[in-house]
């Protein structure tokens, strides 16, 4: 199976602090060991068997393409207002080659067995979400510091790697577009879809029993790919993981 990969290289309105700093004009041009950054993901993608496509989305393609491999398989094309609504757009769109694997400009240390490891195990869900234990990752990194989420079993920090394997996805994607445009509108919907009292009790459920009621109350098949290398959940969206990203390259972390 062939993929189509969406690679988010979008900017924050108003200028990125982070690439200020580091001294470029996107936060996906901050230079990880000498190289952008968003070259890192592309080449990762474009190297990989799976991925016979990579769609880069940002809302000033112009400015990344000189950073981007020159590569008939990648286009450059607009973003929307947001992340959810230009995802919805691909969606809708009855020329979209599925499944979509999505991944950011800022997942620097994705690899080729991080893409398969993942796309492997999401294959034939509607919607795959991929995850990293923390176990796994103090193991490796324990001056990390993440976001983790707790289930009964364990907590788990996002790898910036979701599959949406077929238009079905479409209904994951309108409510959070509907919570990322209007909180009001958006927390109704959830209270709906039950899904605060779900994430309430998370910790007295596994992750796949969470994921499980949330897809039945959406009519969809929502899948927790965890990832077996748990450097996954490194991005880079400050200079503390830059600093980091850049040792492991190096093979000082």
């Amino acid at each position: 199976m062939k993929w189509t990969a969406l690679l988010l290289a979008g900017s924050r309105p108003g200028g990125d602090p982070f690439a200020e700093v580091h001294g470029a004009k996107a936060k996906a041009l901050i230079l990880v060991a000498g190289t952008p950054m968003i070259s890192r993901p592309a080449r990762a993608l474009l190297d990989d068997e799976r991925i016979d496509r990579v769609r880069v989305l940002a809302q000033d393609g112009a400015l990344l393409a000189a950073a981007l491999p020159d590569d008939p398989r990648l286009t450059i094309e607009r973003s929307g207002a947001t992340i959810a609504a230009t995802i919805e757009a691909i969606i809708a769109d009855p020329a979209t080659r599925w499944p979509l694997l999505v991944t950011t400009a800022d997942h620097a240390l994705l690899d080729g067995a991080m893409i398969d490891d993942f796309c492997a195990r999401a294959e034939g869900a509607d919607v795959a979400i991929g995850l990293v234990e923390q176990r796994a990752l103090m193991a490796r990194l324990p001056q990390t510091k993440r976001t983790w989420i707790g289930f009964r079993g364990g907590s788990y920090s996002g790898a910036n790697l979701f599959a949406l394997g077929s238009p079905k996805a479409a209904r994951a994607v309108r409510l959070w577009r509907e919570v990322e445009q209007d909180r009001k509108k958006g927390w109704k919907l959830l209270v709906a879809l039950g899904l605060p009292g779900l994430l309430g009790l998370a910790r007295l459920r596994t992750l796949e029993q969470v994921l499980d009621a949330m897809g039945q109350r959406l009519g969809l098949s929502i899948r927790a790919v965890e990832l077996a290398n748990p450097l996954a959940a490194v991005d880079v969206d400050k200079s503390a993981d830059l600093t980091l990203v850049e040792a492991i390259i190096a093979g000082r972390a």
